[in-house]
């Protein structure tokens, strides 16, 4: 009787499929009772798309190019590498009050900083991880996931800056490099004044930080100064808050490989995020 009541020796970790110990009489699902991709406990990756859920009329395939919304409708259309945020109502009010020109200073930070975690903690999400067992206090062994080393981030000053701390508060041993790129006053081209990363940073992934992708010369400057330090476009995150269609799609057809993350796409991006951010506005 004793064995019988023997406790499991492995908990298995909550995201991994349970088939071989799932409960012989599970209870019926009522209709919509199934989360969707913007509830808790959604994909581990964000589609490119938005996850927005299909709709009636749609194909198989998922919902017609004309019945897209115009910001997953561009996504779409630049592909896997452009990924946005699920949209919600707190990110819009994020968003609202930073392009408010009436917010305070106070109000316009403490909404950026929440709205820089979200962003980050999406950019962590598509680093590699492996599996591995710890054992919990009551000694119990637990399946879960690490990531694995060799991540570091990339700071373009000064905007750039205002994205550090977010970073630092997920991973606090995490290093972080810097680039300083200005436009020159005779070309008003990008022009790279400082950079320093970390000496091994050719074997690391790359979170590249900047908030504003508006026209994607600057980013686009950063990546090329990591590609001469022998980092491939591949292993490289731009962590973003806003981007414009233009800025998105510049830095894409000059890296195909890489990765932007952003809460969204329009054509008018809050340009004044880095002076009212550090109060130079």
């Amino acid at each position: 009787m004793a064995q019988d009541l023997r406790r499991p020796d492995i908990m298995p970790c909550h995201n991994q499929q349970l088939a071989a110990t799932a409960s012989p009489c599970p209870e019926p699902a009522e209709p919509g009772d199934e989360p969707g991709p913007d509830q808790a406990g959604g994909p581990a990756k964000l589609p490119a798309t938005n996850g927005a859920a299909a709709a009636p009329g749609d194909s198989a395939e998922g919902p017609q190019l004309e019945d897209r919304e115009p910001e997953n409708l561009f996504s779409y259309q630049l592909g896997p590498q452009l990924k946005l945020l699920p949209m919600n109502d707190q990110i819009r009010e994020l968003q609202t009050i930073i392009r408010d020109k009436t917010a305070s200073r106070g109000d316009f930070m403490f909404s950026a900083d929440r709205l820089i975690r979200l962003v980050v903690e999406e950019g962590l999400n598509q680093l590699p991880y492996k599996e591995c067992t710890v054992t919990t206090p009551t000694g119990y062994k637990y399946e879960g996931v690490k990531f694995e080393k060799g991540n570091c981030g990339v700071s373009i000053m000064r905007s750039g800056e205002a994205m550090e701390q977010g970073l630092r508060d997920c991973c606090r041993s995490i290093r972080i490099g810097k680039i300083l790129i200005q436009s020159d006053e005779e070309t008003q081209r990008a022009k790279v004044y400082y950079a320093k990363f970390p000496p091994d940073i050719y074997r690391r992934k790359v979170l590249l930080m900047y908030p504003i992708l508006s026209t994607g010369n600057t980013v686009i400057e950063a990546v090329k100064v990591l590609i001469e330090h022998g980092v491939q476009p591949s292993v490289i995150i731009v962590l973003s808050l806003f981007s414009t269609p233009h800025g998105a799609t510049s830095i894409i057809q000059e890296f195909p490989d890489i990765t932007i993350l952003t809460t969204e796409v329009h054509p008018v991006a809050p340009t004044h995020f880095g002076q009212k951010y550090f109060g130079t506005d």
